[in-house]
């Protein structure tokens, strides 16, 4: 049985987007309710947090330095940690008030591809978009209530994202940053929980957080549920691999929409949880905007 931990005492609203820097060895998560990015030293147990004036869905690590952060309509550098967030690029949610940017990863041609999430719920009018490094932002697929989880295998041939409302797993084929062979991966159950966040192992293996079904599972590359970790908190949200080898999964909770009694009976809900794992994840590639 896999030995569950606590990596950090966050009790965030909604815990999201984890990302580990491999040079400064450190885990960057966000806490979308709270408008917060935070950066996280797992040796020393500092957690540092900057708060914006909107909320930040994820972020990118850039090939520059710094970040760059999908906010609620649009795109913003940040140089250095403590410096003034810098709109960047096109804004296609703008004017869109039940839209905002939600769940992205950067391609290995330093792409940034973001989806986005209807946070009224009032149309299936969430999208999946490409950002260029130039800052021109490109429809790419649309129809979706949340577009989460995205992740791109190591060798950049494969990408997966989830519709979480739909309970789906989408998978593409990649090809000079165009997706194709768009297939289901894997269809859960309803009641059971969604796919939220989730990231590729280095076999190409795909783990995805299940918000409302309180574990994490692993994916072969056929859609085959091979491997699944229970965690102590019923809204894990994404889970991103780090450490000095790779092997270290983090993954991060919510505790919003929870009542009394369920954050009772989950004191480590909004936290984030580590385990080991045999297989290291897929390095970030940083966004190419200079």
């Amino acid at each position: 049985m896999t030995t569950v931990t606590l990596a950090l005492r966050a009790q965030a609203q909604l815990g999201e987007g984890p990302r580990w820097h491999a040079t400064e060895s450190k885990l960057y998560w966000v806490d979308i309710a709270r408008n917060e990015v935070n950066r996280f030293d797992p040796v020393s147990g500092l957690n540092e947090t900057r708060t914006f004036d909107q909320p930040v869905g994820c972020f990118a690590f850039r090939h520059s330095g710094g970040l760059l952060l999908a906010m609620k309509d649009g795109f913003a550098r940040l140089p250095h940690w403590d410096a003034t967030p810098q709109a960047f690029g096109d804004a296609p949610l703008l004017g869109k008030p039940d839209l905002r940017f939600n769940d992205g990863r950067t391609d290995e041609h330093g792409n940034f591809w973001v989806g986005s999430v209807n946070t009224a719920k009032s149309a299936a009018d969430a999208a999946l978009y490409r950002l260029a490094p130039d800052g021109t932002c490109d429809f790419v697929e649309g129809g979706m209530l949340t577009c989460n989880g995205a992740a791109f295998s190591a060798d950049g041939t494969h990408f997966c994202h989830a519709d979480t409302p739909s309970h789906a797993l989408h998978s593409y084929d990649v090809k000079r940053s165009t997706l194709t062979n768009r297939q289901i991966l894997h269809q859960f159950p309803h009641g059971h929980g969604r796919p939220d966040g989730g990231s590729f192992d280095a076999e190409g293996y795909y783990w995805t957080a299940l918000f409302d079904g309180a574990r994490v599972v692993r994916l072969s590359p056929k859609g085959e549920i091979v491997a699944e970790v229970s965690l102590p908190v019923s809204r894990p949200t994404m889970i991103v691999f780090g450490g000095d080898d790779g092997c270290t999964a983090f993954v991060t909770t919510a505790r919003i929409g929870l009542d009394d009694a369920a954050l009772a009976a989950q004191p480590h809900a909004g936290d984030i949880l580590s385990f080991r794992v045999d297989v290291p994840g897929v390095p970030e590639w940083p966004f190419g905007a200079e």
